[in-house]
């Protein structure tokens, strides 16, 4: 792997995202994932190679240590950051098509729920598993997932809730959306959510964690 891939990699796992950043502090001083992602567009590394070798494979180890309970919620917001930071650079080669994402993933937290860390946290591990994520916000009613449905076609979709007052609205929104979108994959977490509820409500899949979910979509996207 070229070194300047493999810095990005560790600047990502570790959470540098600039510079000016002061974390980590065995890393402070140095260029973080944003000046290193510029100077390998510069050499004239691709945009997809920086992607595939260098950000997703981090943000797949962050996943696992999160897995693992080696990091925590403030670990892993640090490495999301750094990873959107890199990102800057990389997103305008996905608007002009250079470089592909694996597809699109609908997220958002139920109607009545207002929470929204959790969703985040996914919404970023997705994104840096190499998706394009469309985050619909808080408190999303069922429409509001049926149109982004109709808008990317083929996308699979993610709702979170946090309060188990508003899994009934959960569960309200999976039957809405599988009565007019039979084939599409629903994925739920939170909280109070666990894989017993899922069955009962016809989703697709849960997880615990954000890695979970990145796994799932990685296995499903080519039967979607």
């Amino acid at each position: 792997m070229d070194e300047i891939i493999q810095k990005i990699s560790s600047c990502i796992e570790y959470g540098k995202i600039n510079r000016a950043s002061p974390y980590p502090p065995g890393m402070k001083d140095q260029d973080g994932a944003y000046e290193l992602t510029r100077q390998a567009l510069d050499r004239g590394i691709s945009p997809s190679e920086i992607l595939e070798s260098g950000m997703i494979p981090a943000m797949e180890i962050v996943g696992n240590k999160f897995s693992r309970n080696e990091i925590f919620v403030p670990q892993m917001l640090m490495s999301a950051k750094a990873m959107n930071a890199a990102m800057e650079h990389i997103k305008p080669f996905f608007i002009s098509g250079e470089a592909k994402r694996k597809g699109v993933f609908v997220i958002g937290t139920v109607a009545g729920d207002l929470h929204d860390i959790g969703k985040n946290l996914v919404a970023m591990m997705i994104e840096g598993g190499g998706w394009e994520v469309i985050d619909l916000g808080v408190d999303v009613k069922p429409d509001k997932f049926k149109d982004s449905i109709r808008q990317y076609p083929g996308c699979f979709v993610g709702l979170s809730a946090l309060l188990t007052t508003t899994m009934e609205n959960m569960k309200i929104t999976v039957k809405e959306l599988k009565e007019q979108y039979p084939h599409i994959k629903v994925l739920i977490g939170g909280a109070p959510v666990t894989d017993d509820f899922r069955q009962k409500i016809g989703a697709d899949f849960y997880s615990p964690d954000p890695q979970g979910a990145v796994k799932y979509l990685n296995t499903n996207r080519v039967l979607q």
